[in-house]
């Protein structure tokens, strides 16, 4: 059986959809995956063991430069990347109108969210098949009920991102990831919070490590890191490094980001800061056995505070 799941952004909902792959693997042990996905979160699906090729799109760089020779150069690669296999099912998980017009590029029956459940509705009009499921549940359990629906089986009851084979390093000392920048500014938890909660780890002997993708992401994190002992502000990693890194942490900190999910996938202790959204629906979501090593702090207009964020941290260690 070849599969074709569409789940193109952002990284959060990338992590989200990883179960399916795993699900589907197996209730469908000769199967054969694919997946488009955003070029900038490639890296991700490659890291699963069930996933047999990656095909990258660029619509979010396309967008910029639709007059450019070579962007219609790379969208005619594309077309052809998508139409070199027939699918026995094309599956977005998307949900979105973009998504839905990527799905019909592709070979194969199509489908995908019903029209009350699409995050976009219109996108169902291009689905031969559509399936309702219920919008008030997590990201995580959406993906893999549609999964199930459309290939027909039972989810299973244990939750696997199939992230945890992949041969990740390991550290010579313990290290706590903080996680401190986020897409939106008002995401951010104070500066002097994370300052404490450094040092507060710093004494437990734990090294942070901050990464940062951004200039000013990284410009903020050899800030923070200049007032926590020990603390190491990293130079600017691609994304299998960072996983590297999130898999060999003691524990991860972070607000509202992509990387909090994937440490939770990758079965870290994790803490995720939310000030300016809810949780409820997209929150850190761990796999397996291990519930209690993500947890969810804050809300919106609400952040932790940090002797909540200490109690959480003293409860994962």
């Amino acid at each position: 059986m070849r599969i074709l799941l569409v789940k193109t952004s952002s990284l959060g909902d990338v992590v989200h959809n990883l179960p399916v792959v795993t699900d589907i693997c197996q209730a469908y042990p000769d199967a054969q995956i694919d997946w488009v996905v955003e070029e900038g979160f490639a890296e991700l699906p490659r890291l699963h063991h069930g996933v047999n090729r990656v095909i990258p799109v660029a619509l979010r760089r396309w967008r910029k430069n639709l007059l450019s020779a070579s962007t219609w150069r790379e969208m005619r690669i594309f077309r052809q990347a998508i139409q070199a296999t027939d699918y026995d099912l094309v599956l977005d998980t998307q949900g979105l109108i973009k998504s839905s017009l990527l799905a019909r590029l592709a070979h194969g029956p199509r489908s995908g969210y019903g029209r009350q459940s699409a995050r976009e509705p219109m996108a169902s009009h291009w689905y031969e098949r559509c399936f309702d499921v219920a919008r008030d549940l997590h990201a995580v359990v959406r993906n893999r009920q549609l999964a199930a629906l459309a290939l027909g089986y039972s989810v299973p009851e244990v939750l696997d991102y199939g992230l945890t084979t992949h041969p990740f390093t390991t550290h010579d000392t313990p290290t706590a990831i903080l996680l401190t920048a986020t897409s939106r500014d008002d995401k951010l938890w104070p500066e002097q919070d994370w300052i404490a909660l450094g040092q507060d780890l710093a004494r437990r002997g734990l090294r942070c490590l901050l990464p940062g993708g951004s200039a000013i992401e990284r410009e903020r994190a050899t800030r923070l890191a200049a007032s926590i002992p020990g603390a190491v502000a990293l130079p600017r990693k691609n994304l299998t490094e960072l996983a590297e890194l999130l898999a060999a942490a003691t524990i991860v900190i972070g607000v509202d980001t992509g990387l909090v999910h994937l440490a939770a996938a990758l079965d870290r202790p994790t803490i995720a800061i939310f000030c300016a959204s809810n949780p409820g629906l997209t929150g850190v979501l761990a796999g397996g056995q291990n519930t209690g090593k993500a947890v969810n702090l804050g809300r919106l207009g609400e952040p932790p505070k940090l002797h909540q964020v200490l109690a959480a941290v003293e409860q994962l260690l």
